[in-house]
């Protein structure tokens, strides 16, 4: 049965003018970092969520849907896949016409496949998605409406096809003005370490200290967490510093803005983002992130990663021409896959010899409250 409702007053698709930063509005909860962003910048988000995981072959890209998961569960309703998927999130599978009965108003395509596109097995149960109720949220880089069945659909059920990796239009050029507050950002030794988990577990131990802290999200997953911020890697590479001026504006002397990293400075293909967003923070603290193991660039095979030490010395000595004050506090370390045993062994090792805190944000416990401490100092 379809659920088409075109009296309803939506946005069939968004337009080029429209900004791509969100307000989230959820139940008020220590374990959900919230942004606070200027009310210029920010549209809703049409939520709870119900997560779309893609077909059988997209498996190894859920990162989007795992995200979710794990820092806004509130906000999900449930899961929903291709025929033959078995990709799962750990959260109920339900249709699309029994999500829109529990309460969900958007589908989110939770999935982030190679060149970032609406692959043509999603499109059909996506339609299904718009004729059950649901506008699509996605963090794709190929926008919506490009696909016509899906554009087609929308404008005939009434729903919206919202893009978040669509930056505010008028972002202005860097001023380099120093902003009053201070700032923290996570910085990687290469894609996809740890820096959005490590931004949002230090924003949520900042909170738990009663240390006045927002989350400011640079990546379509952070952003759908968080329901502000702006996608980094979409706007035009004079202007990402101006961005990361907007995304952390003046505040308290005791408020901290934690801004989620993108990329590493010295990756080959990443570089320039990752230098305009460590420019225009203009970071008080750095922590950076590695993923125990990489021992290449991911998905450039012939660059061997940068060391910790390495990118620490680089970081710092780049941040310093907007902040001569920056300070690194330590290293996130991702020890995914091994034994909690043979983690904090690793953890103390790394600590030993960089005479810094090392923590896996995700396992928490001491070496972490060390960092946290160390952040704070």
């Amino acid at each position: 049965m379809q659920h088409c409702r075109p009296e309803r007053c939506v946005t069939k698709a968004r337009t080029k003018h429209q900004p791509a930063m969100f307000t989230q509005h959820v139940p008020e909860t220590p374990e959900v970092p919230r942004a606070a962003s200027a009310e210029r910048w920010t549209v809703r988000l049409p939520q709870p969520y119900l997560l779309y995981l893609g077909g059988p072959a997209d498996a190894a890209f859920t990162k989007t849907a795992s995200g979710l998961r794990d820092w806004a569960p509130q906000s999900c309703v449930g899961e929903f896949a291709s025929d033959g998927a078995t990709t799962t999130v750990a959260l109920p599978r339900v249709t699309p016409v029994e999500a829109r009965r529990a309460g969900a108003r958007s589908v989110v395509i939770g999935v982030a496949n190679i060149g970032g596109f609406v692959s043509r097995n999603w499109v059909g149960p996506l339609v299904q998605c718009l004729e059950a109720g649901l506008d699509i949220v996605s963090g794709m880089h190929a926008p919506l409406e490009r696909t016509p069945e899906l554009k087609t659909a929308a404008e005939r059920c009434g729903r919206a096809l919202i893009d978040v990796r669509k930056p505010p239009r008028d972002i202005p050029i860097a001023s380099g003005r120093r902003r009053s507050g201070k700032r923290l950002l996570t910085v990687g030794t290469d894609c996809a370490v740890g820096k959005k988990y490590a931004a949002l577990a230090l924003t949520r131990a900042f909170g738990k200290r009663a240390v006045p802290v927002d989350f400011r999200a640079t990546g379509q997953t952070g952003i759908m967490i968080a329901g502000g911020g702006i996608p980094i890697d979409a706007v035009v590479s004079d202007f990402v510093a101006g961005a990361a001026e907007i995304l952390s504006p003046d505040a308290n002397a005791d408020h901290w803005d934690v801004i989620e990293g993108q990329g590493s400075i010295l990756h080959p293909s990443y570089g320039p983002v990752s230098l305009g967003l460590l420019l225009g923070s203009q970071p008080d603290v750095v922590v950076v992130c590695h993923a125990l193991g990489r021992d290449r660039v991911l998905g450039l095979e012939d660059y061997a990663t940068p060391t910790i030490e390495e990118t620490i010395e680089l970081t710092l000595r780049l941040a310093r021409r907007t902040n001569p004050q920056v300070r690194c506090a330590g290293v996130a370390l991702n020890t995914a896959g091994l034994t909690d045993g043979d983690a904090r062994n690793v953890l103390a090792e790394h600590s030993a010899r960089l005479l810094l805190p090392v923590a896996d944000p995700v396992r928490g416990g001491r070496e972490f409250g060390l960092l946290v401490a160390q952040c704070l100092a």
